[in-house]
């Protein structure tokens, strides 16, 4: 079904490619429309002007003197991607994290970030992509997630436009007529060569669309010159390939969209380092170290979906580093409620921990003398004792805490010695202690993580739905000034004492971790491309990063010169 577009009184004359005047004042038409459909698409013949047209209206912004807020537009050109090279842009772009186009599609649907309005998405060159039909089909599954609009931008003639009309409402703009001048926009860049896919330096220097479009279809987009080692059949992650390159074409399905983002080639060597699987090439490893050599971190170990030497310890949900009498050991929970004891110097496996709470574990603090808290999706307080006897008067302060969890469920959990800490869906953090109960408002929506450090002055650390990290000292006013903020939720949070001061790791649903000094120094930041689930700091200083698929440990370069 189509619908038209009624050109908009709001179009100032500020000129976009001559001979377009009237379909760009539709196309902004469109975009004030409440009642047009989220789906417009723009076709013509070529040297039209069609991409140009999308250029310009990416570009288009309120007439000066008069602010008015405006929908984010993100200009997305799929001349020779494959849908998933496409999916990790988008995702991307729009803050979030996605390993699939159906990944894609729910992560928008069910998003707690809050963009500034709705998202416009222009793709432009369809008809030139990879892989049209599935880029097709990922976009007609796009227009019907409500946070965001569609421009698409395909050749008349070309099978695109006739199967979106077919399958939805959308708006329709032709470029009808002859070629405009300078209706093709920026000429056509020259050809690129594929690297060498086996290359591991080849690979972080080329252009990761492309690499991503060859290693996904096997061969090389069109009008793209170079060959691959040899035919392959088309694969997505987790299926079989013919030539997976040594264990490269792997680890880069594996953190893909972290992969794609613009970097040096040093900071993508250390993401597909971290990515490697123990079935990997021997020959890679040292490759990519050395090629890392200029990224802040320093990869300690990691462990992926399908190791054997050590066995990944399955799917990560919480994580935590213990000290006391369980110092040098990772616990790591996962989905069924299991909690794993790892050696913090390998992650080879400690056992596991023994305790009786019924479904997930949302949240695990280990506390100093061995016991371990635990928080399951009910918000409610269990406790695993250690192997040295309690104190009596901890004893007491953790049946207080859960008591009172019992009644108004925890989100977020954290101890230290002779406090327990507690964050709520409302916002506020309590720290129950044996001097009494201290609360501060920090966020706005739902706390969804908290950590305590046992320093000379010591801090809660906190992280909500509302992105930002903040810091309070329980007795006193919350800092005015977020630690970090970001408009994404924070999804974990760790910190810890170490031998060169507090350190703080949190983590956003957008993929982004980042380690803060609170006593000043630079940030570092890393993303493993999967969504990350748990974060950790070491009593060493090192960070540990746990997803779905992957468990893995960076040394900051600052400590190792």
């Amino acid at each position: 079904m189509t619908s038209s577009v009624t050109p908009s009184s709001a179009w100032d004359g500020r000129r976009p490619v001559t001979g377009t005047e009237t379909e760009a004042a539709a196309l902004l038409g469109w975009l004030t429309d409440p009642e047009a459909p989220r789906l417009c698409v723009v076709t013509g013949a070529a040297g039209s002007g069609k991409t140009a047209l999308l250029g310009w209206f990416a570009a288009y912004g309120p007439r000066a003197g008069r602010p008015r807020r405006r929908a984010g537009r993100v200009l997305v050109p799929l001349a020779g991607q494959s849908v998933l090279g496409a999916t990790w842009t988008i995702a991307d772009r729009l803050g979030v994290v996605a390993k699939s186009p159906g990944d894609l599609v729910h992560a928008l649907a069910t998003s707690e970030a809050r963009p500034a309005g709705r998202a416009v998405l222009l793709l432009t060159d369809l008809h030139a992509a990879a892989e049209p039909a599935e880029l097709t089909r990922l976009i007609g599954e796009l227009a019907g997630v409500g946070r965001i609009r569609l421009v698409v931008e395909a050749r008349s003639g070309s099978p695109a436009p006739a199967v979106l009309r077919a399958e939805r409402r959308v708006a329709l703009v032709d470029l009808e007529g002859d070629p405009v001048p300078g209706g093709s926009g920026p000429s056509a860049p020259a050809p690129r060569r594929l690297p060498d896919l086996s290359d591991p330096v080849a690979v972080c220097a080329a252009d990761p669309l492309l690499v991503t479009t060859a290693y996904v279809t096997g061969a090389a987009p069109a009008g793209l010159a170079g060959t691959l080692d040899g035919p392959e059949a088309p694969a997505r992650p987790g299926e079989g390939a013919a030539d997976d390159h040594g264990g490269l074409r792997a680890a880069w399905m594996r953190a893909g969209q972290s992969l794609c983002r613009e970097q040096a080639p040093a900071e993508r060597a250390l993401v597909l380092l971290a990515a490697l699987g123990d079935g990997a090439d021997p020959r890679l490893r040292p490759a990519l170290a050395d090629l890392a050599q200029g990224a802040p971190w320093r990869l300690r170990w990691a462990r992926h979906r399908g190791d054997l030497t050590p066995p990944w310890p399955g799917p990560v949900t919480v994580l935590g580093s213990a000290g006391g009498p369980l110092e040098g050991t990772l616990l790591v929970g996962d989905r069924t409620g299991a909690v794993r004891l790892l050696h913090e110097a390998d992650a080879s496996p400690g056992g596991r921990l023994a305790h009786t709470v019924p479904g997930r574990v949302t949240a695990l603090a280990p506390a100093p003398d061995g016991t371990v808290l635990l928080l399951d999706d009910r918000g409610r307080l269990h406790t695993v004792r250690g192997t040295t006897p309690r104190a009596p008067y901890l004893e007491r302060l953790t049946e207080a805490v859960s008591a009172t969890l019992a009644r108004h469920p925890g989100t977020a959990l954290a101890a230290i010695a002779g406090s327990v800490v507690v964050g709520d869906r409302l916002g506020s953090v309590h720290a129950f202690g044996l001097t009494g109960l201290h609360q501060a408002a920090s966020h706005s929506g739902r706390v969804t993580a908290v950590s305590a450090v046992d320093s000379e002055t010591p801090f809660v650390c906190s992280g909500g739905a509302d992105g930002t990290v903040r810091l309070w000292t329980p007795g006193r006013d919350p800092r005015p000034e977020p630690l970090a903020e970001r408009p994404s939720p924070v999804v974990s949070l760790h910190a810890t004492e170490t031998p060169h001061g507090p350190l703080v790791a949190a983590a956003w649903a957008d993929g982004l971790v980042e380690l803060h000094r609170p006593e000043g120094g630079p940030k570092l930041s890393f993303r493993p491309g999967p969504p990350v689930r748990a974060v950790a700091v070491t009593g060493a200083g090192a960070l540990v990063v746990g997803t779905d698929e992957s468990l893995v440990c960076l040394i900051p370069k600052s400590r190792n010169g």
